[in-house]
């Protein structure tokens, strides 16, 4: 397929025609031409999301920082620098934010390397001492830790936040320069309670936390739990997230220690989407290597009439669970390709969980799935969420995951919605072609 150009030359729209008949040919669907076609007329750092693409296009829709002005248009390359170009969370001036390679978050202001020792330093924690004071065999398992180590962890956990969590102010497009790698290393995103954000184009690696706290009330044996995800979205509302990749590279979980018996768990989510955020569009990432992937809703209590998200033309590989986790809302999930052939030592537990009476329609996804994998473990529910499924392949073949999963489960999925999609932009009527088409239009790098 040719590369779209910025430029309005004749010659440069038949590039653009000829472009659009090689993606019809190949069943990209709509959404993909109307990318194409706006990345000829506009530069990648003014695109908008196109009308009826998914539920961020609801309403006001969403424009990010595509008002810009070009003393709020900044070229970013470090840490220190994406901080100023961010500035205060709370400052609603539309800003564009150019990535250009790869920022490591982990990096002080002079772009010294950070490790987790410069963390704890001055804190007075060490992991050999927590694991002595809250050994669940001398601690008990009633009750999470407190007392010293507990309080020191939390406050070198609060070091490292200061330094990996990136605040994203209402109004902004933050979006890798093509052609560099860019993208953010052990950093998260943090798009709480503003309106109208883009983020595209951009690699999100290795977002670990260096201080994941025990629990040992969390299930029947405990759990150890980590803070950050790469991008999370809390009471946000009108975001896009697009041509994203999302890998645990380069440290796998199955390099992480066990402590008490339970994995050492370095890594939250990918992209979190919880506390009643609304109108939200995931489309054409690419989500790697990690277990617990995407969360909707962090609780089953969340209000009624949030968390409306789109999730379309994204690639799901060697993933464990949670993509997504969906409570409460009303959730699009199509045309995607789920991969779960195990990769890098993460084996799938489920892809699509719907509880808390999440409202999910899932329609013409594609599962690739390996021998011996049963088509049951594909869904998961806790007996209140529903799933209208249509469409979906298995391996090519038309299959009813839903009932395959009702089978299988004393929690039956329900299979109606209360509710129509109409924001469907680039809804292709099949998933046959997907695990050809999303290979080459998916994730970070792709854009130009």
């Amino acid at each position: 397929m040719a590369t779209p150009s910025h430029r309005r030359s004749l010659r440069k729209r038949r590039t653009l025609l000829t472009s659009v008949a090689a993606v019809a040919v190949t069943g990209l669907g709509a959404s993909y031409l109307v990318m194409s076609a706006n990345a000829n007329a506009v530069d990648l750092y003014h695109q908008t999301l196109a009308a009826k693409d998914g539920w961020a296009s609801s309403g006001t829709g969403t424009t990010g920082g595509a008002k810009a002005d070009a003393a709020h248009t900044f070229t970013v390359s470090t840490r220190a620098q994406l901080v100023k170009a961010l500035g205060s969370a709370s400052d609603t001036t539309p800003r564009i934010i150019k990535v250009k390679g790869t920022i490591d978050a982990n990096t002080d202001a002079a772009g010294k390397k950070l490790s987790c020792a410069d963390y704890a330093s001055g804190t007075g924690y060490s992991l050999t001492s927590y694991l002595k004071a809250y050994d669940p065999a001398v601690y008990g398992r009633s009750k999470l830790p407190s007392g010293g180590q507990e309080t020191a962890r939390a406050a070198a956990q609060k070091k490292q936040a200061a330094n990996i969590v990136f605040k994203v102010p209402a109004n902004t497009t933050l979006v890798g320069v093509p052609g560099t790698k860019a993208g953010i290393t052990g950093g998260m995103l943090q798009i709480q309670n503003v309106d109208n954000v883009i983020v595209r184009n951009l690699t999100f690696a290795a977002t670990e936390d260096c201080f994941p706290q025990w629990d040992p009330t969390d299930g029947d044996e405990g759990n150890w739990n980590s803070t950050y995800d790469s991008v999370t979205l809390r009471g946000a509302t009108h975001v896009w997230a697009d041509h994203n990749t999302f890998t645990d590279a380069p440290r796998f979980d199955s390099a992480n220690p066990e402590y008490f018996g339970r994995e050492y768990q370095v890594h939250d989510g990918s992209l979190d989407i919880t506390k009643s955020s609304d109108l939200v569009t995931v489309s054409r990432n690419q989500f790697t290597s990690h277990d617990k992937t995407m969360l909707i809703g962090s609780s089953d209590s969340e209000p009624a009439g949030k968390l409306r998200v789109s999730i379309h033309h994204n690639v799901w590989k060697g993933i464990v669970q949670r993509a997504p986790l969906a409570r409460v809302g009303q959730i699009h999930i199509y045309n995607n390709l789920y991969d779960v052939t195990p990769l890098n030592g993460y084996a799938v537990q489920y892809s699509i969980n719907s509880r808390a009476k999440a409202q999910v329609v899932a329609e013409n996804n594609h599962w690739k799935v390996p021998t011996g994998v049963k088509l049951a473990k594909l869904l998961s529910g806790d007996g209140t969420g529903a799933i209208k499924g249509t469409g979906n392949q298995v391996n090519g073949t038309v299959t009813d995951l839903v009932a395959a999963y009702n089978a299988a489960s004393s929690k039956d999925l329900k299979t109606t919605v209360n509710w129509t999609p109409t924001l469907t932009a680039g809804l292709e009527s099949s998933a046959k072609s997907l695990p050809t088409s999303l290979g080459a239009t998916t994730g970070a790098g792709v854009l130009s």
